[in-house]
């Protein structure tokens, strides 16, 4: 080589190096798969939890994490049960119904968990069988219903309605008989004749109006202020809130994002959220039952706080939560789901 190629390659050389290095500005580089943290997600298949099964899909809500940490899902079939998730540090993140939040930050004196966003309202229902002829509340009386399960979110709705009714279930002197029972065997037992009606959360009520021919005696929407009442919200776990706030703010941009696309463009969200509950389930819906399940369920980040203040007031009254009514004061922390929404120009949430 001459001496002008050597002095050129030289060059060039000298130029690739303050390319690769940004001219003396090391270039970021991406986390090693192995440093990055895993944020554990829970979840059930349920239309309820539709923010959910669409953000997990479209997978907004792992990108919004990345490269940071990634993100493990995870299904439940019943609330408490990922509340003992919770509390054994095997998730970080749920989309859950409000009472067995309550419960779970009760149980944990209030160290466990946080409510920090909604993901659904309405969508739940009271339906009775015709061959029952119940046409009122007072028609109730000697009657057997289900319910999903004891103390759950639509047990303490009904068990509630019966007493707001002068009604009472049967443990406690009357003529009402509840069944907490799995929401496919409610759907059984109702095709039998073997229970009266039940208060079921979507798709499980429509299913038992399209498939047993139920009919409809409440739509738990009438009974609250503006027919807004939670039905999903949002909850992480109290350590990982106070360690990794900016993985949640992360989290909670994903999420406000995705309701704001399934309200855009539902038809194409209803696609992706019988494709998830197929692929967790075997199983997805009909397209009618899915469809029926949406006109009372609405997808929101907003917790709707008023309410579950309510619901936690109702499940006092009827016993679930101790002698000495809780303290539910720091059960919410907005403050991170308000600067999200702050940054999209969206109006804030109240806690109250």
């Amino acid at each position: 080589m001459t001496r002008i190629a050597h002095r050129a390659a030289l060059l060039v050389a000298g130029l690739g190096i303050c390319v690769a290095a940004a001219c003396g500005a090391p270039a970021p580089a991406s986390k090693p798969a192995e440093n990055r943290l895993t944020i554990r997600l829970g979840y059930f298949p349920n239309v309820t939890h539709a923010a959910a099964l669409v953000g997990v899909a479209r997978g907004t809500l792992a990108a919004a994490l990345a490269p940071t940490a990634t993100l493990e899902v995870k299904t439940f079939n019943a609330g408490p049960s990922l509340i003992e998730a919770i509390f054994a540090g095997e998730i970080d993140i749920g989309y859950i119904g409000p009472n067995p939040a309550i419960n779970g930050y009760v149980k944990s004196k209030g160290q466990a968990l946080r409510i920090v966003a909604g993901a659904a309202s309405g969508g739940a229902l009271f339906i009775v069988r015709p061959a029952a002829n119940i046409k009122t509340s007072q028609d109730l009386s000697g009657k057997k219903f289900a319910t999903p399960q004891l103390g759950n979110t639509q047990d303490v709705a009904l068990r509630f309605y019966l007493q707001d009714n002068g009604l009472n279930t049967v443990d406690r002197g009357s003529a009402v008989q509840i069944v907490p029972t799995s929401n496919a065997d409610i759907l059984t037992l109702f095709k039998q004749g073997d229970i009266d009606g039940a208060w079921a959360p979507e798709p499980w009520a429509s299913r038992l109006i399209l498939e047993a021919n139920g009919k409809v005696l409440l739509d738990e929407r009438d009974l609250w202020p503006g027919g807004k009442f939670v039905t999903t919200h949002v909850i992480v776990s109290a350590k990982f809130l106070d360690a990794q706030p900016d993985l949640v703010r992360a989290f909670l941009r994903a999420h406000v994002e995705t309701v704001q696309f399934m309200r855009e463009n539902l038809n194409e969200a209803k696609g992706m959220i019988n494709s998830e509950i197929e692929r967790i389930t075997t199983r997805g819906l009909p397209e009618a039952v899915l469809d029926k399940s949406f006109e009372t369920l609405e997808i929101t980040y907003d917790p709707i706080a008023s309410s579950l203040f309510t619901s936690a007031e109702h499940a006092f009254a009827l016993g679930f939560l101790g002698e000495t009514k809780p303290d539910l004061s720091g059960i919410y922390d907005l403050k991170l789901l308000n600067d999200v929404l702050a940054e999209q120009g969206l109006p804030p949430v109240a806690s109250n």
